[in-house]
């Protein structure tokens, strides 16, 4: 892992990608920012909006299991984790559930979602996260080049997965189907 987070263009198909300005909203910021602590190396991407994640996977010039869905995913205690499923999959409460030892999880609503992240629906991610919560990865996104949200509308981040995992100290398992 290097020790930056960037702007680039020239590692995406997208037109007029990651102009300063559209690095410039406080989720972003603290994306990059967290990312640079963490050590993991980041590459936000600016995209014209998408209305599915299959649209955004053809905006990045990427398959949509490239695509990582980062779900927010409220246990019965009340805390939350992340749960990182891979576009073309759902998850799997069965076996999410199982990963992390409960009985009982939960999608919260989205303004639930905002309190518990500081992110809106469509641009969350745990990178950057207002509260650091557990990662839950997919076993299908280890040693792929992911794109994920950025913390804004109209942008994705490149990461790699292992790094992710190695960053956030994720559990890796299979919880999607």
């Amino acid at each position: 892992m290097s020790d930056s987070a960037s702007t680039a263009s020239d590692a995406s198909p997208v037109d007029d990608a990651a102009v300063p300005d559209a690095v410039q909203g406080p989720g972003t910021q603290r994306l990059l920012a967290d990312a640079a602590q963490r050590g993991l190396p980041v590459e936000i991407v600016a995209r014209p909006a998408a209305d599915s994640l299959e649209a955004a996977a053809a905006l990045l010039g990427v398959d949509p299991s490239s695509v990582v869905k980062s779900l927010v995913v409220k246990r019965h205690d009340g805390s939350f984790l992340f749960a990182l499923v891979p576009g073309n999959r759902q998850i799997s409460w069965r076996k999410l559930r199982t990963a992390v030892g409960v009985n009982k999880l939960s999608m919260p609503t989205a303004e639930v979602a905002l309190d518990a992240t500081g992110f809106e629906r469509g641009t969350i991610t745990p990178i950057g996260s207002s509260t650091a919560w557990p990662v839950v990865a997919d076993e299908r996104i280890v040693g792929r080049r992911v794109a994920m949200g950025a913390g804004g509308p109209g942008l994705s981040a490149f990461v790699e997965a292992d790094d992710l995992v190695e960053a956030y100290s994720a559990t890796v398992a299979d919880i999607s189907d």
